[in-house]
């Protein structure tokens, strides 16, 4: 993939970010009164274990640290009288750090990181996050909240989102597509919208080839058949921004897009609305997880404020300052999401939808991107 390829590529994700911020504004929860705090971690914030003076917590800025520190690292300060810090170094540069001091036997520069669970899978296949399987709070989690493909618990997966088939309600008046197949109709020629490097479609053009997920990655055949036939659809490439405009412009019809992205356009007063169609839709997560090579009392204590992130009260105000469905369920769901496959909160819900095992992306997402650009460029 050329440099500038590549430079698309991370711009977009750094924009995905900021519409998750914008959409995340003024959906936290008042206060956190009456955090859930179950004896185990009463317990485990009650030992004896020496506590440093600070706790330093890779994260994403804006509403990203802001939504992190109201429902988790401020709570847990309190309790614990730990000191939490920020830190806002972009998570790939945060990653080779940490890399580098694991191998040369320096502490971490953070002791918690926050990051993708691509990322935070390459991290535990490289042996450098500290196992979480002992955390009281990893109990009763949905599905997705295990890395899927690896031992264990390396990290853990608190949230979740989902790439949803969104629509112009006005070119869909008797309801929304029932199949993505409807991204292949010819009627929709150059009225189709995709992100630049095919994320979130994967699976879906696995199926709709005829193939299905425990093929990939070795039989690809029916992923790069899906996209040629959609190549010859002619769709539109582009970013998050570059999606909204051209619903706002009513220059597309459909986008494959994650959910806070089509519900962002909605707020907007675009009319625009989303489904998982019959045959599921991409589900993607994020993760937390702990370093190795720090002193075992910070370690004691990161593996603490992970627990304490995974328990209702502070996982509640967390994910729903974000507008994304938290991995335990039974939690409070904003009203306009409610009774929605595009955000599961139910383990039959996550079961209905599509989840390329952690292991798999992290090994195959350049190349799979480089030939998704290949293809769409004829």
């Amino acid at each position: 993939m050329s440099e500038k390829t590549t430079g698309n590529i991370l711009r977009r994700r750094l924009r995905r970010r900021d519409i998750l911020r914008a959409t995340g504004r003024g959906a936290f929860m008042a206060g956190v009164a009456g955090l859930a705090s179950p004896f185990a971690i009463q317990k485990a914030l009650a030992s004896d274990v020496k506590k440093p003076d600070e706790l330093i917590v890779r994260a994403w800025g804006g509403i990203w640290s802001e939504s992190l520190n109201k429902g988790v690292s401020k709570p847990f300060e309190d309790m614990t009288g730990i000191r939490v810090r920020h830190d806002l170094t972009e998570d790939n540069a945060m990653q080779k750090r940490i890399w580098a001091a694991v191998a040369q036997g320096r502490i971490p520069p953070v002791n918690v990181n926050w990051d993708t669970s691509v990322n935070a899978t390459k991290s535990a296949l490289r042996g450098v996050t500290t196992p979480l399987d002992d955390l009281a709070n990893l109990e009763g989690l949905l599905g997705f909240a295990k890395p899927a493909g690896l031992d264990g618990w390396p990290f853990v997966n608190p949230y979740s989102y989902v790439y949803v088939l969104a629509y112009n309600e006005q070119s869909f008046p008797d309801g929304p597509p029932d199949s993505w197949r409807v991204i292949l109709d010819p009627k929709y020629k150059g009225r189709i919208a995709m992100y630049d490097d095919g994320i979130g479609f994967f699976g879906v053009a696995q199926l709709l080839g005829g193939g299905t997920i425990d093929e990939m990655p070795e039989k690809m055949a029916p992923t790069w058949e899906t996209f040629r036939k959609l190549a010859d659809n002619e769709p539109l490439l582009g970013e998050d921004p570059d999606l909204q405009q051209w619903f706002q412009n009513g220059e597309i019809d459909l986008a494959c897009t994650i959910i806070s992205n089509a519900r962002a356009a909605r707020k907007n007063g675009i009319p625009v609305a989303w489904t998982v169609p019959k045959e599921g839709a991409s589900l993607h997560s994020d993760a937390l997880w702990v370093p190795k090579s720090m002193p075992d009392n910070v370690t004691y204590w990161a593996k603490q404020y992970v627990n304490f992130a995974l328990a209702p009260g502070p996982l509640e105000t967390w994910a729903n300052g974000l507008g994304l469905p938290p991995a335990r369920p039974g939690l409070n769901v904003p009203e306009d999401l409610r009774g929605q496959l595009a955000y599961p909160n139910k383990p039959s819900e996550v079961k209905q939808l599509i989840r390329i095992p952690s292991t798999v992306l992290a090994r195959n997402s350049a190349k799979w991107f480089r030939k998704f650009y290949t293809i769409m460029q004829g």
